[in-house]
Parts: structure tokens; sequence; C-alpha cells
């Protein structure tokens, strides 16, 4: 987000922990730039928290817009009540802040996976109703939850918009969130699940709300998705784009779901975080496909192709693995 921000020739204000690392945003933009650091040395760093109100309030004097991003993701549940915190709460620091200092805008991004699940709807859209299901993962809560201080905000004279992406393809973080798929086809993941999902463009993501940002519209929410596709179909795209083998084994469910438990009993034991959980699971046992045709007709957006996507988080991965 900051990066094409930057580019359009905004002052960007960033919010961040005195415990933060720039590592990965510094080597994000340098997938873009030559020369990260110039670009980077524009942003005003503040130090601050979502879960501090103060630390945010004082950190927007002078801002017009903003948009938040931040969030924990976690698939276990010992973590749920972190997420609440930061997910939930953390938000509505930020719409009170934003309300308390006239703000024009709030943009919150939030996930395809606040959007609840419904065995009964083939294509979710905006107007989808949410419907909580055993399916929803604890993050996928937190962020309904979320969500729902953003509405509150709306009702109380914020004007806001809420994008929800689906699976986020983009450079970075190869160890954790959906970049982490590329590593594990890297070292030779051999199951695939037939389920489908959305996914789109990082590049996407951070352009299309930035034009939602801009324009006049007020209070709606959109879904931000290229293509749906099977997880085997994306698993082949990256590993050809790898140069490895494709994933070869259908998992079978029930097996996934004998080393979940497993997984569950040893992390009791040691107090580790567990390979696999009963949430981190989910998305591959369902299929749910995602309309993004509202945000095409409102703002003529058109989404860079899924192939192109990992090509260039591929290329990303090889050039800083």
């Amino acid at each position: 987000m900051a990066y094409y921000l930057l580019k359009k020739g905004y002052s960007v204000r960033a919010l961040r922990r005195n415990s933060s690392s720039l590592k990965t945003i510094t080597f994000v933009f340098g997938c873009y730039e030559t020369d990260p650091k110039t670009l980077l040395n524009q942003i005003e760093w503040v130090e601050g928290d979502t879960t501090d109100y103060y630390s945010i309030e004082d950190n927007l004097t002078g801002i017009d817009a903003v948009y938040h991003c931040a969030a924990h993701i976690s698939y276990w549940l010992k973590e749920f009540a972190l997420m609440e915190k930061i997910n939930t709460e953390g938000t509505a620091n930020i719409v009170n802040a934003c309300i308390f200092k006239d703000i024009k805008k709030l943009v919150f991004v939030s996930s395809a996976a606040a959007l609840g699940h419904d065995e009964h709807v083939t294509v979710y859209d905006e107007n989808t109703p949410y419907k909580q299901s055993p399916m929803v993962t604890h993050y996928g809560i937190s962020k309904y939850n979320a969500e729902r201080e953003v509405w509150r905000g709306s009702e109380e004279g914020l004007d806001v918009l809420i994008v929800n992406p689906v699976i986020v393809i983009g450079p970075g973080g190869w160890t954790k969130g959906s970049s982490e798929i590329i590593t594990s086809i890297d070292k030779g993941l051999k199951f695939y699940s037939n389920h489908i999902t959305g996914f789109v463009d990082a590049r996407d993501v951070a352009q299309a709300t930035i034009a939602l940002m801009e324009s006049g519209i007020k209070n709606e929410r959109f879904i931000l998705c290229a293509e749906n596709l099977s997880w085997r179909n994306f698993f082949n795209i990256v590993a050809d784009a790898l140069g490895k083998k494709r994933p070869s084994i259908k998992t079978p469910e029930g097996l996934v779901n004998i080393v979940t438990f497993l997984e569950s009993i040893k992390s009791a034991l040691t107090g580790k975080r567990p390979f696999l959980t009963k949430d981190s699971v989910k998305n591959a046992l369902v299929d749910q496909e995602f309309s993004s045709e509202k945000i095409k007709k409102q703002l003529g957006y058109n989404f860079i192709p899924v192939e192109e996507s990992v090509k260039h988080a591929v290329a990303a991965y090889k050039n800083g693995s």
C-alpha cells in the first residue's frame, strides 16, 4: 500500500511498533525499485500500537485518510484471544480515533475469511449474508468482529470502506501466510486438494484499495478476487513457475483430520505451535468462489491474471531466498 501511495505522490505516515523490523518492507520495495531505501526514506514512521488508543490518536494529527491494514493472522486456537485483541479491539481503537480526529475516510483491509461460510452459496458477493459455521476460522471471526466496529463507525458519521481480499499472492514473508505456499512447493510438497477458492495479486489489493479511497464511494464493501481456482490448479501454476514437480497426491481428508488431531496432542504436550490445526486446513476442505463484479463495474478495475501474479512472486522468491 505504502509503495503505491508514495509513487502517486502522497505523503505517508506509517504506524509501527518499537519492536518492528523493516526487513520485509525493504525487501518488497526492492521487488519494484532498484533503490528501495530512497523511497522508504520518504515514509514518516511513527511508533504506536493498534491496541494503544492514545498512540493512534496522537499520530493522526494532520492526517486526512487512514488505511487500516494491520492484523494478527493465526490458525492456532490458543491465539484467538490475541487476534480478538489486535484485530477487533485494535480496529475499535482506530475507528474511535478516526471519529475523534475528524478523519475524512477510513478504508479497512479485511479478509474473505470474514464473509462466513454457507454451504448453500455457490458464489460469494457483497450481498451474501454472513453465516457462522464450523468451517469459519477463528481468524475469520476476529475479522468479522472487526468489521462490525467499522460499520459502527459509519453509523457514528465516519466515512468507511471495507475490502475483502481472498488468498493474496505476492513477494515477502516466505515462511508464513499465503506466501508459504511457494516455499512448501519449492521444498517438494506432494499433496493437493481439488477444492476451490479465490486468489488475488497483492498489487491489486493495494491499487484497488487506493482507487476506492480516491473515489466518492463510501460505506460499502468490495470483494477483491482475480480468479477462482482449485488448489490443485494453483499448486500446478506455482510448481511450473518454480520448475518443480507438481504435487501429485490427492489429500485424503480423513488423513488430514488424523494428522491435525495428532498435532494438537503434540502441541498440548510441548506448548509449541502445531504444524497443522483445524483452522489451517479449513480453506482446503471447502469450496468457496468469490465475485469481484462490483468493483469491476463501479471502477472499471481489471485484475492481474493469477499466472502472472505467481510468476512475479516466484521471481522475487528466487531473487530473495
